[in-house]
């Protein structure tokens, strides 16, 4: 006789936790539906077609999906202002961005699992598990910013994750591309340049953080590029070739490096792929330079 939580599907689980709005009842909330999702506590059957993300709000401050506080304000990315480490207002900034990145990481952990259906069990089990430790580092950077006189929603942010989120909602294979192993893997590239430069500061409080993130964030990759190779088997696709053919079509010069290969290689990256953006890169950089001198 399944129970009354068994009942519950892990998709509408999902939903809950995408339609919260308070960042502490979010994280609260992924930390307990995960530890059920991952402990088999749910129904695995898809419900009913999940809500569209209609690509006229991109950008916008309304949204039916996700959940979110009424701060920051989004803004363009080219609004966000460029603060100094060296001051404790410059660090505050620096956090509060990674913060809004990790927030939109819960968002987009949970939006994989509630939108698409008939993938593995263990797809739900680890999407889930890799909303709970997103929101995990959204509240260590959330204290961060307490201890140093901020909180978040005090610096404006962009939805540049969330806009991607809407663009590859029709098929599971492009966002397994585009967002784990396209603007997450980023972080793989550009943590450990910010770690450097608080260490110069000497903020050791703030290091620490971002050297959990990092570890982590590798393991969350790895998830996005082993079911992207499995999506691709299914359909008998080259990896390589259609990850790269998806970057053509979507990334506009998104691919910026440089690449921290050891990192993309334990995500999952093969030495093609990387080999290949990093031509990639080159050719645009001549291109541009070409276009300019001309």
């Amino acid at each position: 006789m399944p129970t009354a939580t068994q009942i519950e599907t892990v998709q509408n689980a999902a939903l809950r936790c995408l339609l919260s709005i308070e960042p502490d009842e979010k994280c609260a909330l992924s930390a307990q539906l995960a530890a059920s999702v991952c402990a088999d506590a749910f129904a695995f059957a898809h419900p009913a077609t999940p809500i569209a993300l209609s690509a006229s709000t991109a950008g916008a401050d309304l949204f039916t999906l996700p959940g979110r506080p009424a701060l920051p304000k989004l803004v363009a990315p080219r609004e966000l202002t460029q603060r100094k480490l060296s001051t404790e207002e410059g660090r505050a900034a620096l956090l509060h961005a990674v913060a809004h990145i990790e927030f939109n990481a819960i968002n987009l952990a949970w939006d994989a699992v509630y939108r698409f259906p008939a993938m593995p069990k263990l797809y739900y089990q680890e999407w889930a598990s890799v909303a709970a430790e997103e929101a995990q580092h959204f509240q260590m950077l959330a204290h961060r910013l307490t201890q140093l006189g901020y909180r978040y929603g005090d610096f404006p942010a962009h939805n540049g994750l969330w806009e991607m989120a809407i663009k590859t909602e029709q098929d599971v294979l492009i966002r397994m591309a585009l967002v784990p192993r396209l603007l997450e893997a980023r972080g793989l590239d550009v943590t450990p340049g910010i770690i450097q430069k608080l260490e110069q500061v000497g903020d050791i409080d703030s290091v620490r953080i971002l050297q959990r993130i990092l570890h982590e964030e590798v393991r969350h990759v790895e998830i996005g590029s082993r079911w992207f190779a499995q999506l691709c088997a299914s359909r008998q696709l080259d990896v390589t070739e259609t990850f790269l053919q998806l970057l053509v079509e979507h990334a506009h010069g998104m691919t910026r490096g440089p690449f921290n290969r050891s990192a993309r290689r334990a995500a999952g990256f093969s030495d093609a792929e990387l080999d290949a953006m990093e031509r990639a890169q080159s050719h645009q950089r001549l291109t541009t330079r070409a276009s300019q001198a001309g």
